[in-house]
């Protein structure tokens, strides 16, 4: 029994589905992921008054999320992703819940898993880039993970009720490497945080102080997985420095791991002048509130990638007020517009021009901040979230 402004009702009464998430992603450990999640969930909540929710979460991620509805429900699922738990015991802890439609929003669906669900396909990367260089795994072990990859994205493709692709260009993706039916697939966009000003530079923000940020500088924030470019970015920020003589710094922000760590082995080796290397800071993991300050204080932010499925960092430096310059490769044309100045992501010398000829011309400046204030109109999480429960009330009904 519950009570909604002093009237009690029966929560089974008005139950239409039993939906599961599969949030052992959320938060901001779980990167894009994560944050996909954790919004598709928390805009679920303010919008759906029919359906009853049950989110899977692990143990590290447990107190990330507190349900705001009688209708949401957490349980514990503590199984690591793409484990051997993850394909056995996921399936029965779903079963035990009885719910009508999973979601997962991830490919990593549990090959012994057998009941009607929906799968958010973000990307092929792994397909599109079955490089060595992203796996720290030695090769025999390596080819095996990626057989199985290609064995669970296949299941899941197959078997899924829906697909959720986050672009036209995952879509079509997907479409290329897989006999699908295209009208089993549903486009649906991520969102963005919808802000409406910038705030002056903040000379004593604690974030800028621990890392000695001080000069103008270029931001990035994600991973550093090699489709991400970001030894590219390097070599164009060393021409920045030395053939444009641009007084500059650049700051990755990303949690610290074996890719990260080789990239610092990489700037130690391109960059002989101990003061040019100081001039790259590696912030390692940062909290919701310091990225705020991080992007609020940039002065251009530039997205190398080589692929894509969304690109949600440049759309969130556009909600901060700030510049972008980005790769033209896969999706992020059709996600950013004409918010961006794009560059040749297998160009250094390309990526050092554009960056340089944004950061030399106050009006073009002005102008993609403004383009991208009205760019970001376009995403919302909200609609991300309405357009998701009708895919699921179609599968219902």
């Amino acid at each position: 029994m519950g009570q909604v402004r002093g009237r009690n009702f029966k929560i089974s009464d008005l139950i239409i589905m039993r939906i599961g998430i599969d949030a052992r992603f959320l938060g901001p450990k779980g990167k894009g992921l994560g944050r996909y999640t954790q919004k598709l969930i928390e805009n679920l909540e303010k919008i759906d008054s029919q359906n009853q929710y049950v989110i899977f979460l692990r143990k590290e991620n447990w107190d990330e999320y507190e349900p705001k509805s009688l209708r949401f429900k957490k349980v514990l699922a503590d199984y690591r992703w793409y484990s051997l738990a993850e394909q056995i015991a996921m399936p029965s802890k779903i079963y035990r819940e009885k719910v009508d439609l999973m979601h997962f929003p991830h490919f990593n669906v549990p090959v012994f898993y057998f009941g009607p669900f929906v799968v958010t396909i973000h990307d092929l990367i792994l397909r599109r880039f079955p490089t060595r260089r992203a796996s720290t795994l030695n090769p025999p072990i390596y080819l095996l993970k990626n057989f199985a990859y290609r064995l669970v994205i296949w299941l899941a493709i197959k078997r899924a009720k829906k697909i959720i692709a986050v672009s036209n260009y995952t879509k079509d993706d997907i479409l290329r490497f897989f006999k699908v039916k295209p009208e089993k697939i549903e486009v649906i966009y991520e969102g963005t945080t919808q802000l409406a000003w910038r705030n002056s530079f903040v000379a004593n923000s604690k974030i800028l102080e621990k890392y000695k940020i001080g000069k103008p500088y270029l931001l990035y924030v994600g991973n550093a997985y090699p489709h991400k470019n970001l030894e590219r970015l390097i070599e164009a920020f060393k021409i920045l420095i030395r053939t444009y003589q641009k007084n500059l710094q650049l700051v990755l922000v990303g949690e610290e791991d074996y890719f990260y760590r080789r990239l610092k082995k990489l700037v130690s080796i391109v960059f002989e002048s101990p003061r040019e290397k100081q001039e790259i800071i590696f912030t390692d993991f940062v909290s919701d509130e310091e990225l705020t300050d991080l992007y609020q204080n940039a002065a251009l932010y530039v997205f190398s990638s080589l692929c894509e499925g969304f690109g949600l960092p440049p759309l969130e430096a556009m909600a901060h007020g700030i510049p972008v310059v980005s790769s033209c490769a896969t999706c992020l044309p059709e996600v950013l517009g004409d918010a961006a100045v794009y560059f040749d992501a297998g160009s250094a010398q390309d990526i050092a021009e554009k960056i340089n000829n944004v950061l030399g011309d106050k009006s073009l400046t002005e102008k993609l901040i403004a383009a991208g204030y009205e760019q970001i109109k376009k995403y919302s999480w909200r609609k991300m979230a309405e357009e998701m429960l009708e895919t699921y009330r179609g599968i219902k009904n």
